[in-house]
């Protein structure tokens, strides 16, 4: 580690010489050439006083002034940018050091945590804190005197039993008048309630000291084990902010046990019944809710997800196989919940939010539920911002908004996952925080992706929530609704939001499995009746929010993946009646090379030109149905029919479209320069372009467009609507681009 620090160090020495020292050096240098040229110079004299100089040029006194003013803006340039990116390198820097030491810090806390609690239970156990617990025990059974009562869920449990059990256990054996005083109180409450009477005492060491009442499955504790557990609790949750020495974190934990009281902690225990495939179910916790979370005696927590009138299920998030039946389960009282912040960008986490990807500890004091009100609709504000994929046949065909809910779905190996990273890749640079949902996705598809997404600067502004195939279906179930808490965040302060579900196929099955496992009745396709509203309840949480209420988004685009292009299945049919339109890939397209093969007739956006700039707008207006001309022509000469002059010019109009419409992955195009490509072709300028040249013709367009006409360019980039005199100025552009391409092709 001292090793590592020296590293480190060295790193941060280079680059302040870089910054601050590079002048000086440079200066020291200058000066010394300047010596060295006096001397050549007087030499040369002293060699050639026969000789005039009086024919040569004068060298200016300023050479700055003697250059090009380019040159001189260009210098500035580089030099601008050469600070800007040691100013880059110095930030990376510290904040790597800053990590570094946050988690060597974490890993000295949790080892200080443990030195701590086994050294205060330790010393707890012995004088003088026996005495003075001891000497309490009178105080702490007026108090459970006053505050015992039965609970309506411990009415409900003696309706079906008959007993209710009352226990008092200690660490050591408590004085008679204590025993006897709370039996009383106890028994006198199950009378008046029509219970058997029940009341037993013992003795159990590991509590330390103290006592513990128990009536039904409500807890009030006194015990030397419960404040060890509410320590290690404060402990674990003290922030971290890296810049602590050893001495603050002792002092932390001196301070955390000097203020520690002998208190009372009322909670409710349970009892687990059996435990199997990532499913437990318990008894006791009469008053949990739905979404609650509890904990298990090994440390593992689970939340609940079913309530029967003599049971409670709940599915597991860790090793279910170190959980045994018989076992207590402590009532945490909070509902689930995950990390959010600014922590959270650029980083793979499971649906916990702990770190997946190797960047150690993710250090954020805000959390959120997972499962939480979608806003209502006076809230929202009408979708009318585009969320530009860069990609040339959604955005103009099927656009997308911010705030919306669009499907894309299709089936498997057809080209989904690659328009999502296309559409992640376009969002750099505006602002939009992107979250990647990875549901029953290979590990190693996942790192692909990752690695993609850090190739091209994107993960800056992305964070990847991975539930994989290998992880249990709690896990996969889960994890949509934890990335929705994640976007909901930063939408809630007034940002944009994408967040993609790859794939709810996946997650409906996950959720099947569940809910088999609990026993619930198996409906349509053995999908559970409510698998509709599991889906609804995730994607209306997508919504663009009203000014009022800070003018954020998330844009939610779900995955399905069809079988044999089989959109009326049920799962399909859902979420396509929940979402705001639809992306269909079409498998034949897909193998006949049309990428992306986005089948026209089958995809729809129900926001519509709404989510469109003015331009693309208005190139873009014909092409639907100039696209189904040609596609219900094509279908009616494939057999080789002869056709007349107008068919076939119909025809070649449309193989050209649909190429131009044609694009490489990890390419996303800027929203003017698919409104270009496309009025160029719509407007018959491309007629002499071969399609397999679409692509290098567009590229060769757009850089003519940029040389020759740069302010028709500008006037593309602001995406307003065209005036018919700048469309003829925009056709006779592209006519001479055209020309000038075929000559320099010729």
């Amino acid at each position: 580690m001292e090793f590592l620090y020296a590293i480190i160090n060295f790193l941060i020495l280079c680059a302040i010489l870089f910054v601050f020292g590079r002048k000086a050096a440079a200066k020291i240098f200058s000066d010394r050439l300047e010596r060295v040229k006096r001397g050549l110079d007087e030499a040369e004299r002293a060699e050639g006083e026969a000789e005039s100089d009086a024919d040569l040029p004068k060298i200016p006194a300023s050479f700055s002034d003697a250059l090009p003013e380019s040159v001189l803006c260009e210098t500035a340039a580089i030099r601008s940018r050469a600070e800007e990116e040691a100013e880059r390198i110095r930030n990376r820097t510290e904040d790597t050091v800053t990590s570094l030491r946050r988690e060597m810090l974490a890993d000295a806390r949790d080892r200080l945590i443990d030195a701590v609690c086994e050294k205060a239970a330790a010393m707890m156990a012995g004088e003088p804190y026996r005495s003075a617990i001891r000497a309490k025990e009178e105080q702490f059974a007026d108090e459970i005197v006053r505050r015992m009562e039965i609970t309506p869920g411990d009415i409900a449990y003696l309706k079906r039993h008959d007993v209710l059990y009352v226990t008092l256990t200690s660490a050591e054996p408590l004085p008679q008048s204590i025993v006897d005083r709370i039996g009383e109180r106890a028994l006198a409450m199950l009378e008046e309630v029509g219970g058997k009477p029940s009341y037993w005492v013992r003795e159990d060491p590991e509590l330390i000291g103290g006592f513990r009442f128990r009536v039904g499955d409500t807890v009030y504790d006194f015990t030397i084990k419960d404040r060890l557990y509410q320590l290690r609790r404060e402990l674990e949750n003290m922030p971290l902010t890296g810049r602590e020495d050893a001495e603050a974190l002792v002092r932390q934990a001196a301070e955390a046990v000097s203020s520690m009281t002998y208190g009372m902690s009322e909670f409710q225990l349970g009892r687990v019944l059996s435990v199997f495939d990532g499913i437990c179910w318990m008894d006791g916790l009469a008053d949990i809710m739905y979404g609650e979370v509890v904990e298990f005696e090994n440390g593992e927590r689970g939340m609940v997800l079913d309530i029967e009138a003599d049971r409670i299920g709940c599915i597991i998030y860790g090793n279910y196989a170190k959980i045994e039946s018989g076992t207590r389960v402590r009532r945490v009282g909070r509902i689930a919940s995950v990390p959010v912040g600014e922590a959270m960008l650029g980083r793979v986490v499971d649906p916990l939010g702990r770190a997946l990807d190797g960047g150690g500890r993710i250090f954020t004091d805000e959390r959120r539920p997972i499962e939480c009100a979608a806003p209502s609709i006076p809230d929202r504000a009408a979708v009318s911002r585009p969320l530009h994929t860069g990609i040339r046949a959604i955005d103009a065909l099927v656009p997308i908004g911010r705030g919306q809910r669009e499907l894309i779905i299709g089936d498997r190996q057809t080209g989904k996952t690659s328009i999502i990273v296309d559409t992640i890749l376009n969002q750099k640079g505006t602002g939009t925080i992107c979250i990647y949902v990875a549901i029953g996705q290979k590990d190693s598809a996942v790192m692909e992706i990752r690695d993609r997404l850090r190739q091209y600067g994107a993960m800056e502004y992305t964070t990847i929530v991975c539930a994989p195939a290998s992880a249990s279906a709690s896990f996969q179930y889960i994890a949509p609704f934890a990335g929705a808490a994640m976007g909901e965040y930063f939408m809630y302060r007034g940002q944009d939001v994408l967040i993609v579900y790859d794939d709810l196929s996946k997650h409906a099955v996950a959720y099947r499995e569940i809910s088999l496992l609990l026993g619930r009745p198996s409906g349509r396709e053995a999908y559970p009746g409510d698998i509709f509203y599991l889906h609804a309840r995730l994607l209306e949480r997508a919504a663009q929010l009203s000014p009022e209420n800070g003018g954020g988004s998330m844009t939610a685009l779900p995955v399905i993946e069809t079988q044999a292009g089989d959109i009326s299945a049920y799962i399909p049919t859902n979420v396509i009646s929940i979402t705001d339109g639809q992306i269909f890939l079409d498998s034949d397209l897909f193998n006949e090379g049309q990428r992306p093969a986005v089948n026209v007739g089958l995809s729809v956006s129900r926001v519509g030109s709404a989510a469109q700039t003015k331009l693309m707008k208005q190139v873009s207006s014909r092409l639907r149905m100039d696209l189904a001309q040609y596609r219900e022509l094509a279908g009616f000469t494939q057999f080789g029919a002869d056709v007349d002059a107008a068919t076939r010019r119909v025809l070649e109009s449309g193989r050209r479209m649909m190429a131009a419409l044609k694009q490489k992955r990890y390419a996303p195009l800027p929203d003017w320069l698919q409104a270009l490509v496309i009025f160029a072709v719509s407007e018959g300028l491309a007629a002499d372009v071969d399609p397999g040249d679409m692509e290098a013709w567009s590229s060769l367009l757009a850089a003519r467009m940029a040389e020759k006409y740069p302010e028709l360019l500008n006037l593309l980039k602001l995406g307003g609507k065209l005036s018919p005199e700048e469309r003829e100025v925009l056709k006779r552009a592209a006519a001479d681009c055209g020309s000038a391409m075929k000559d320099e092709a010729a």
